[in-house]
């Protein structure tokens, strides 16, 4: 044994969407400094909507990040339309679901067919894993396509999409667009289910966290799996309204990082994502989901953050099937809605209206007011807060996504799985480091627009 300090950098973090680094300051007795160091430019696209028009909000959110563009799409609505005043028709409900479904597919099947599972295999890419498992990769490529489909369809196109609207969508989909979304999705159920089992083979390196268990934050919705609906809870007992977030969580800017770090009520870091939806959710997940999820014996509490590979799958599997009960109903086949049926059959009847008469969206009355929503992106929770004047130019804008919420949590596995695995090589050790902050599929690109700027005159803050 040694006390030597040793330093391991990694310079560039492969496989995560946007640019970071880390960096490990340790010796054989203990971690002395752990860094997630995001050095991507901030964005500030909170100050880019400031002065713009309500209606411009879902389509520059969108801009934010080019995997996840519904997640932004989504928020940005239903903040805009509670301070608007709009309920929406049920139907468009059901839409809007059925679009986040497509973002989930195409966004978890990314990550862990190309970025995370190489890791797993101990490959460089996804390049060198197509060469050594090609079946898994073109089922992973044709389950991505399906996802694509739907975001083509409901929002217009698959990157950055543009048919949604404060009140709706700028036109909705015919039923023979509906009709061929439905038919590609027997086979990608089926692909869903092959590619969460062929998951389910790979190692999991152990970690266990008994002594400094997770906070796990998420929506939560007593009738469905949480995308576009729910109030906030933890698994220590928070419930609240998107209205209270800023209440409880709070930001803080650290020396390392062009993004600010989110901690509930200034202190506490907490987890957000797939394993904190699956664990605070999990009676609601879809029927083949549960099922697979005790076939490979993933089941609550679930706190291993390397296996947040095997939730993503299952979570593929519900958004796949969620989107076959969506699809399913609209065009009359019998499928059991996730709400009561004579709130179905009412969602049926406006649906039909809305494509009879070409009413897609409901024009609001402009005025001053404020609103605040949280949906469910891939990653995790999603928030944004806005205020708008009564001319509906927007004041104030407020907008934290999950990977900015889970840096200190990221930072906190790794400080504390680092002295178990000081045997092995830097090699290695930097591999699992690198696995270990792809757990999360972090979006740096999309952390970094939150950077506080403050200008020094002289001896004068300004």
């Amino acid at each position: 044994m040694t006390d030597k300090t040793k330093t391991l950098r990694v310079d560039y973090l492969a496989r995560v969407e946007g640019e970071g680094a880390l960096y490990i300051r340790y010796d054989d007795t203990a971690v002395h400094e752990v860094k997630l160091k995001i050095f991507e430019p901030p964005r500030f696209f909170e100050a880019f909507l400031q002065g713009r028009d309500y209606t411009e909000a879902p389509d520059i959110t969108a801009r934010i990040c080019g995997i996840c563009p519904v997640a932004y799409q989504m928020s940005a609505v239903h903040a805009m339309e509670q301070a608007l005043g709009i309920a929406v028709d049920p139907a468009i409900e059901q839409l809007r679901r059925l679009l986040y479904c497509g973002e989930w597919i195409e966004s978890h099947v990314l990550h862990m067919a190309m970025l995370h599972a190489p890791d797993f295999l101990h490959l460089d890419s996804a390049v060198e894993m197509a060469s050594v498992h090609p079946q898994v990769v073109q089922q992973a490529l044709a389950l991505k396509k399906a996802g694509n489909a739907i975001v083509r369809v409901l929002g217009g196109r698959e990157i950055h999409p543009i048919n949604v609207r404060v009140g709706g969508f700028y036109k909705l989909p015919s039923r023979q667009e509906l009709s061929e979304l439905r038919a590609s999705l027997d086979d990608a159920l089926e692909q869903a289910v092959a590619l969460t089992r062929w998951v389910a083979t790979l190692t999991i390196p152990d970690f266990d966290r008994q002594q400094h268990p997770y906070l796990f934050v998420a929506l939560h919705d007593e009738h469905e799996y949480p995308m576009n609906s729910g109030r906030l809870v933890s698994s220590e007992g928070l419930n609240i309204e998107a209205c209270d977030f800023e209440n409880h969580f709070i930001e803080q800017q650290v020396a390392h990082s062009n993004a600010l770090h989110c901690l509930l009520d200034g202190k506490r870091p907490y987890f957000v994502g797939p394993m904190a939806r699956f664990n605070l959710n999990f009676e609601t997940l879809s029927p083949t989901a549960k099922q697979l999820a005790a076939e490979i014996q993933v089941t609550p509490p679930y706190v291993n953050p390397f296996g947040s590979i095997l939730i993503r799958a299952l979570e593929v599997v519900h958004a796949v099937e969620t989107a076959m009960m969506v699809l399913d109903f609209f065009s009359k086949q019998g499928v059991s809605c996730s709400k009561q049926e004579a709130s179905c059959s009412k969602q049926e009847a406006s649906f039909r209206h809305n494509t009879q008469t070409g009413s897609s969206y409901q024009q609001p009355t402009v005025r001053a007011g404020s609103g605040y929503a949280i949906t469910e992106a891939p990653r995790g929770i999603l928030y944004h807060g806005y205020r708008i004047g009564d001319d509906g130019k927007i004041v104030t804008a407020k907008i934290i996504p999950p990977t900015s919420q889970n840096q200190k949590t990221i930072e906190d596995d790794l400080r504390l799985m680092l002295p178990a695995l000081m045997q092995l090589s830097e090699d290695e050790l930097r591999h699992r480091c690198e696995q270990a902050i792809r757990n999360y599929d972090p979006c740096i690109s999309c952390a970094t627009h939150f950077l506080k700027l403050t200008l020094e005159k002289g001896a004068e803050q300004q």
